[in-house]
């Protein structure tokens, strides 16, 4: 089997258990065992220290396939010598920072997760002390693994509860940051804040961070871990999902609602009204809770962001908005480089609902936002206000649309690259404005005729040019969908079925 097949950008993603017609399983218990022999490998070299000096630690979300590829990978990195935790049920961000905690302080941990996939999926994500994987890091870790055969080892795993550091460091974070409200340690007893945890792994923030400090979660809802996901898949992207949440918010008049995805590196928002914070609404309202503490600093965002955005942060916050790459490790790396150069960068987050702060070790941590939700929240009702308070000034989405052309032809990334040279080369013709853009080409529209904006980029991985499109007022979309017709005509190769 070929390995390589396995690797999802910096992640290990896989098909493992049978059900879904035309999926085969690839990721099986013995690979996992040659993946965590080989990471074990990989660390030792990087570290230059034997891999009997290393204290590794493992978790899973709640896929059904989880605790098999747990304990084959737990009994790979043993085999090649290291001494290994198990973390149980976990989550992406808690894995990291078992490297950093001193109840645990691993040299490097792995979670068991595929996001937001169906229930037959699942991979491996890896840290170390810079946080997550490069993706040639993967590569290097998985054709190692096609090398080995490691052997059957007897072994006594020590068991940690992982999840309750971690909902303790969280805890601590709101009662630290709401102590001025002098409610002891009940900070959060006049709130009520229901969370949709779509049967992942994010139950324990009900459980341990919420109720201790005194919030009513009366409404939460599927926050039993199930790893078949009865209810919806949980992913803060999925419309099925953030219907229920905002149904939970309203039919129980809660304050704010939440929402994670399996792992909970990612999560959006519903206010008290219904209203969504998500994508957009959420990079913007995450920046204005930051905005006082890092004035005139650097927001990045991945390339999808609107108009809206940069005029939000821009124009009423007085920061500065880097319109980025897609990939969450993307903007994550950017936001490094920048703060390592003298440039504050204390946000870098993709409308996904990745999002990694500076001050929490650049860790894109679904929780930890959920944490800057609630004080603020705590601190704007303290004040007689609400939290969309904060972005009351963000005009609001009026029309928007993805468009996905495939391309039809093997060389299908030369191809699309002709198709982006053609269309910049077209829309400089037409005197278009044009802003810089990191991926694609990015067009902005801003006259009395259309306004609104457009980016049409190259996937990464498939024969696809995604066209993302925003119209300002009513009509505008359809507008702008001609003009992208215009630009992109004459390209027969280019499958454009999806603008009827």
């Amino acid at each position: 089997m070929d390995l390589m097949k396995l690797q999802n950008g910096s992640d290990i993603r896989g098909v493992a258990v049978e059900g879904v017609e035309g999926e085969n399983v690839n990721l099986t218990p013995q690979i996992a065992k040659q993946i965590g022999c080989a990471y074990v490998s990989w660390l030792a070299k990087k570290l230059d220290v034997d891999a009997e000096a290393l204290k590794l630690g493992v978790g899973r979300d709640s896929r059904v396939s989880g605790p098999a590829l747990s304990d084959a990978l737990i009994e790979g990195m043993i085999s090649a010598g290291a001494s290994v935790t198990d973390c149980g049920m976990a989550t992406t961000p808690a894995m990291f920072m078992s490297i950093i905690f001193p109840e645990t302080n691993f040299n490097g941990s792995a979670m068991i997760t595929a996001s937001h996939l169906p229930y037959n999926r699942n991979g491996i994500k890896f840290f170390d002390n810079d946080g997550g994987l490069e993706h040639e890091d993967i590569t290097e870790i998985l054709k190692l693994s096609g090398l080995l055969n490691p052997s059957f080892v007897n072994f006594d795993v020590q068991k940690i509860d992982l999840i309750s550091i971690y909902a303790e460091y969280l805890r601590g974070k709101i009662s630290d940051s709401l102590k001025g409200l002098n409610k002891g340690e009940k900070p959060l007893s006049d709130l009520h804040i229901v969370v949709d945890s779509g049967n992942g792994a994010s139950g324990f923030f009900v459980e341990q961070i919420l109720k201790p400090l005194g919030a009513d979660t009366t409404g939460s809802q599927f926050l039993q871990p199930d790893g078949m996901f009865p209810n919806h898949i949980p992913n803060p992207e999925s419309k099925q999902a953030m219907e229920a949440i905002r149904n939970a918010v309203l039919n129980n008049k809660a304050d704010l609602g939440l929402i994670f995805d399996t792992d909970v590196d990612r999560m959006s928002a519903v206010l008290s009204d219904g209203s969504e914070v998500n994508r957009d609404s959420i990079i913007a309202m995450i920046s204005a809770i930051l905005a006082p503490e890092y004035p005139g600093s650097t927001i990045i965002t991945d390339s999808v962001t609107s108009d809206r955005l940069t005029y939000f942060l821009q124009d009423v916050l007085g920061l500065k908005h880097l319109c980025y790459m897609r990939g969450y490790k993307n903007v994550i790396n950017k936001q490094k480089e920048l703060n390592a150069s003298g440039v504050v960068a204390p946000l870098a987050m993709e409308t996904s609902g990745h999002g990694a702060l500076k001050d929490n070790f650049f860790l894109d941590d679904g929780a930890f936002l959920a944490v800057k939700l609630i004080i603020a929240l705590a601190e704007a009702k303290s004040n007689g206000k609400k939290l969309d308070s904060l972005i009351e000034k963000l005009p609001p989405l009026v029309e928007e649309g993805e468009f996905r052309f495939k391309i039809n032809c093997e060389d299908f990334k030369d191809y699309g690259k002709k198709v982006l040279a053609e269309f910049k080369r077209r829309a400089v013709e037409a005197e278009y404005e044009m802003p810089e853009s990191f991926e694609g080409v990015r067009l902005s529209f801003k006259g009395e005729d259309v306004q609104g904006w457009m980016l049409l980029r190259l996937s990464l991985h498939d024969p696809v040019m995604p066209l993302n499109i925003e119209g300002a007022r009513k009509g505008d979309l359809k507008k702008l969908v001609e003009i992208a017709r215009t630009l992109t005509d004459g390209f027969d190769k280019l499958d454009r079925s999806c603008l009827k």
